[in-house]
């Protein structure tokens, strides 16, 4: 579990930093007053991190919800039909190479208490384990941290600088986060963490060179 929240937390990380890193430098391309690139930075932070919760509440109460619908029926087949269960739990560890009368006696046991039982299929029939559905809310709030560090990480510079001094230091910034983003997930991804940071800081570098593009090709036009 733990392991789990600290890959979706780099991918919230990456998210957030590549999404907004491409929103600021497009919007600076356009050159306009650097309030109007910090207002598009905040604008970018928030929707994105209230985007990234809402999805990931939605999706998780959802998958939380089906697993404890899978649950409740299985609940209800072990109070109404307990030997037909435990014949059914008695066949998955045959399959799995348990000799059948030892399977016979283990699913016995299993069944004697109806707690320990329905744990018992909600793992071995379902998949699912009773005890780690997860919080819909804890998912959103870490979804929507993660992505607004991300985030935060380019604007920061335009806070205290302006024009090309703002651009310069925002693309340092976006640099040393992307490198930094690439080499944690090269922890997750197996890769080799020169290979994983480089790789994040070229897909990073793509998209904010595009936008950066249209942003001054667009407001040259509008200039002119």
């Amino acid at each position: 579990m733990q392991g789990g929240a600290a890959r979706a937390a780099v991918f919230g990380i990456s998210d957030g930093l590549v999404s907004n890193v491409s929103l600021i430098l497009g919007v600076a391309g356009a050159n306009p007053a650097s309030g109007v690139v910090r207002l598009a930075g905040l604008a970018g932070l928030l929707g994105g991190a209230f985007s990234m919760a809402a999805g990931e509440y939605i999706s998780m109460r959802a998958q939380s919800e089906l697993m404890e619908r899978e649950l409740d029926l299985e609940r209800t087949e072990i109070h109404r039909r307990p030997e037909g269960e435990r014949r059914e739990l008695a066949h998955i560890y045959e399959s799995r190479g348990i000799d059948p009368g030892v399977a016979h006696e283990l699913a016995t046991e299993m069944m004697r208490d109806p707690e320990v039982a329905l744990d018992t299929h909600a793992r071995e029939e379902l998949g699912i384990t009773p005890s780690s559905l997860g919080s819909p809310i804890q998912a959103a709030l870490s979804s929507f941290t993660a992505f607004a560090l991300g985030a935060l990480a380019p604007l920061i510079p335009w806070f205290f600088a302006t024009g090309t001094a703002a651009i310069l230091a925002s693309v340092t910034v976006g640099v040393i986060a992307a490198l930094g983003v690439g080499a944690a997930l090269a922890r997750f991804t197996g890769r080799a963490v020169v290979f994983s940071a480089l790789r994040q800081l070229g897909i990073s570098a793509v998209a904010a060179a595009v936008t950066y593009s249209i942003g001054k090709a667009v407001g040259i036009s509008g200039a002119a």
